[in-house]
């Protein structure tokens, strides 16, 4: 069974409101300005996508399942209308523009881990072509799927870089595009924190796959690389080892992502804290995954992929739920023993409950 995957597409951006509202507020208004405006654009874009999400937008044509991803670059020339011109596409050899030929490997990135570990064929499942659009806008400290295509800012140097830079966030964007298709799990609260994991859980999978990580090789950071020379105490956007952690920092403020259910964050703000809260169950799946060890593609991966889209996990799903679905999951596929073990322990770590 699958959900009505690409009517409700939300807008994803990987750095979360609640970062950039902390930044519009600093004393070096250079600094504040430029980050006002991202926020601007964002809430801009928010509100379209809510528009046309009630109008109902159609379905994208399906395409004939190949095997082989079809990957189409766009530039934006610093401007806001999308796609922009088109400058690459599938069969084209690299292209002087660095930027052009990050955003083509980090798509080709995502299609191979979901086509050779879990036998997914495109975002869609039928071969969705890829789309993405660089040098979007001015400054632009932000990256963000749409519901249909991928697109990049390059950063304003400063606090960010160019957002095609670390492969975890390319693949975090398309997962949701995955979640989209698959369970269009609710952006609010538990649900849209989950709907974040999953695309954590994935970005960090895809840089693994792309890397050959083992799960205590990799770093479990996303967006590690992105960070620009302002930032003084932070190494990435979040860390799912160690929620939290990720930076201190004086322009960026506290990372807030709390790692157990004990100091769950209650707010409105953040579509009721879908970055924040993200944190309890990213770092259920890094304890499963190195308790598992070996790749955590694999096992650990497969048990997430399987209730993403299993059916069963209903669109405003919470901790619980999603954690009871795990626990079945690991059981169906793995039979009981070692791997349905650690999904238990895994959440009893972060004091979700499983029954």
């Amino acid at each position: 069974m699958t959900h009505h995957g690409g009517f409700e597409p939300v807008f994803c951006t990987i750095i979360p409101p609640h970062v950039l509202d902390h930044v519009a507020r600093h004393e070096d208004s250079a600094i504040a300005e430029r980050v006002a405006r991202t926020l601007e654009h964002d809430s801009a874009q928010r509100t379209r996508r809510r528009v046309n999400a009630l109008r109902g937008l159609a379905a994208a044509a399906p395409t004939a399942p190949s095997g082989k991803p079809n990957r189409t670059i766009y530039d934006a020339g610093h401007g806001t209308n999308l796609p922009g011109r088109k400058v690459h596409s599938e069969d084209d050899g690299p292209s002087k523009d660095a930027t052009v030929n990050r955003a083509h490997a980090g798509l080709g990135a995502t299609f191979d881990l979901f086509l050779n570990v879990y036998g997914r064929d495109s975002i869609d499942g039928s071969g969705l072509p890829l789309d993405a659009t660089v040098h979007y806008d001015r400054d632009y400290d932000n990256a963000f799927w749409d519901g249909q295509q991928m697109v990049f800012g390059d950063g304003d140097g400063e606090l960010f870089l160019d957002f095609t830079i670390p492969v975890d966030v390319i693949g975090h964007e398309l997962a949701h595009g995955v979640t989209q298709y698959t369970a269009n799990l609710e952006y609010y609260g538990q649900s849209g924190a989950l709907n974040e994991s999953v695309s954590d859980v994935f970005g960090a999978l895809i840089k693994q796959y792309a890397l050959g990580q083992t799960a205590d090789q990799a770093d479990w950071l996303i967006g590690a690389g992105l960070l620009g020379p302002a930032i003084d105490r932070g190494e990435a956007l979040r860390s799912m080892k160690d929620p939290g952690t990720a930076y201190d920092d004086d322009v960026l403020g506290k990372d807030p992502q709390p790692g157990h259910m004990d100091d769950y964050v209650r707010t409105s703000r953040d579509n009721g804290g879908v970055h924040i809260n993200s944190g309890i169950p990213n770092r259920a799946f890094y304890f499963l995954a190195t308790a598992l060890g070996g790749n955590a593609w694999e096992k650990a991966g497969q048990v997430w992929y399987d209730v993403l889209t299993g059916g069963e996990l209903a669109t405003d799903a919470d901790f619980v739920a999603f954690a009871g679905l795990t626990v079945a999951a690991a059981k169906a596929r793995y039979g009981e023993g070692e791997v349905e073990k650690a999904v238990l322990e895994a959440w009893q770590k972060v004091g979700v409950p499983t029954a």
